[in-house]
């Protein structure tokens, strides 16, 4: 029985990463393959087969949106599920998106149960369970939301240390294709160092949920983040999603990445802010340009340090 193959499509490889380890984590004897953009996607799908695709919305040279049209216009992958992996979660987007023909969303940042599922649910669908199951033996899914991204690098074997607070808690609920950003009231009103209108804010999506952030440092690699102490706390290397809005138009940028470091930004152990180093993982050059342009504006008006 020939194995069930699924193609990972995206720009960042961080995220291709992810994805495929942590398929190869729930389902033992999957075949793997991954593309950099909708381009070398579509060159891939005119030679190969491939019975799930999971890819994201935005990517240079060819988009999602457009790698999903074209393979609805193929006859041989018209019927072949076509998940969307993106942080686009508007209505607008989905609208689109369903028109086009795609089988399912998987919101960014997703934990490892949430991909399983949908992934599940996509090969149930195509009738692929059966080769999965006679090549695999049965796992247990992964129920910890906050340490997903590290036990997916690893390939489940990290032994990871759960705040109590965090290993009591209810597993996440499914991701579903709805907005994620939350309102703008859920900003905090007096982050360390912030006026009341001066440093851009932002929010931070994980898989727990989002918060409200304080932009302290910005450049095209990375942004230094200051957000509320909460529960569960940020995990590091756990993905996930910063939502920028700047400028007159409302201009609104989602920026995938992980946590690369998660530290008190007051002297004490009982401080109630955490500063987070945000690294990117996108390569899109509009998104290149959308930072570079918000590094000049607020470094024009004093918002941030560039050069983070």
């Amino acid at each position: 029985m020939s194995k069930v193959s699924v193609l990972v499509v995206d720009d960042a490889p961080f995220i291709r990463d992810l994805v495929k380890k942590a398929l190869r984590s729930q389902f033992p004897g999957i075949r793997t393959e991954d593309a950099v953009n909708g381009r070398k996607a579509q060159q891939m799908l005119a030679r190969e087969r491939f019975d799930l695709i999971l890819c994201d919305w935005e990517m240079p040279e060819m988009s999602g949106l457009e790698l999903l049209t074209w393979c609805r216009t193929q006859d041989a992958l018209k019927a072949v599920p076509f998940i969307m992996v993106t942080s686009r979660g508007d209505k607008e987007n989905v609208v689109q998106a369903i028109q086009a023909g795609v089988s399912d969303f998987i919101g960014k940042p997703f934990s490892n149960e949430q991909l399983t599922s949908k992934v599940r649910k996509a090969l149930g669908r195509a009738g692929k369970l059966d080769a999965l199951a006679a090549s695999a033996p049965t796992r247990v899914l992964s129920t910890g939301v906050a340490n997903d991204s590290l036990a997916a690098l690893t390939g489940g074997k990290a032994e990871v240390v759960r705040p109590a607070a965090a290993a009591a808690a209810a597993p996440a609920p499914e991701a579903k294709a709805a907005p994620l950003i939350q309102p703008s009231s859920a900003a905090p009103a007096a982050a360390p160092g912030a006026a009341s209108s001066g440093r851009g804010q932002g929010q931070l999506r994980l898989a727990h949920g989002s918060v409200a952030c304080v932009i302290k440092a910005l450049s095209l690699k990375e942004a230094l983040l200051v957000v509320k102490r909460g529960e569960p706390l940020p995990q590091v290397l756990e993905s996930a999603v910063l939502d920028l809005e700047q400028g007159e138009g409302g201009e609104i940028a989602r920026l995938n990445g992980y946590l690369h470091a998660v530290a008190a930004f007051e002297p004490k152990p009982d401080s109630d802010w955490l500063q987070l180093s945000f690294r990117f993982v996108d390569r899109d050059p509009q998104k290149l340009d959308y930072l570079s342009r918000l590094i000049a504006r607020g470094t024009a008006q004093r918002h941030f340090t560039p050069g983070a």
